[in-house]
């Protein structure tokens, strides 16, 4: 974290912006491929389609791992007080609750997708060599109950994201108080 010259906020260290980054492509990338490959018929592209999806949701899981430790042993930059005291309230527990909750997404997402290709019976290999174990055994009917949950987490991830942007962009092109710019590369 270092401070701006021009008195702009503070900013977010280069590798908090580039774990940020990198999880918002593959977050992007993985959900687009999930709703592309969700309706193709049978086929040997689907499967490779589906084993693509596992990879990047387990490479999820692992830069969440990693951007949550970062995380708790680099503190982000605090909001500036003077933006802070012009966000009304409900707009400061947003902002917090909205953080919070992706965290959660970013583990859980990938998490139940998981148990959900355990349940199924379909092993999840990182990148076709490497096995990982089943989180929970090979159960038809404990998939079924499973299956919808990855959706409605991944649709809420997807939500909750939306509103990230778009808060960034009202702090941006309305706000006008260069807020964005402490996640952005080569703006200090």
């Amino acid at each position: 974290m270092t401070s701006v010259s021009n008195g702009s906020p503070q900013r977010y260290s280069a590798l908090a912006m580039a774990l940020h980054w990198l999880l918002a492509a593959a977050l992007l990338g993985t959900f687009c491929l999930g709703l592309y490959m969700a309706d193709l018929p049978f086929s040997p592209q689907r499967l490779k389609y589906y084993s693509w999806h596992k990879w990047a949701g387990m490479s999820i899981l692992i830069l969440s791992v990693l951007r949550l430790l970062w995380r708790i042993t680099h503190r982000p930059p605090e909001l500036p007080a003077a933006i802070e005291q012009a966000m009304p309230a409900w707009q400061r527990v947003a902002h917090h609750g909205t953080h919070h909750l992706l965290y959660l997404l970013f583990f859980a997402v990938p998490l139940i997708g998981w148990a959900y290709s355990s349940a199924a019976g379909f092993p999840v290999v990182l990148f076709g060599v490497l096995p990982l174990p089943d989180l929970v055994g090979p159960d038809k009917a404990l998939a079924e109950l499973i299956k919808p949950w990855h959706e409605i987490a991944a649709w809420a991830l997807a939500g909750l994201a939306a509103l990230h942007v778009a808060a960034a962009f009202k702090h941006q092109l309305i706000d006008r108080d260069g807020l964005i710019n402490r996640m952005l590369p080569g703006r200090g």
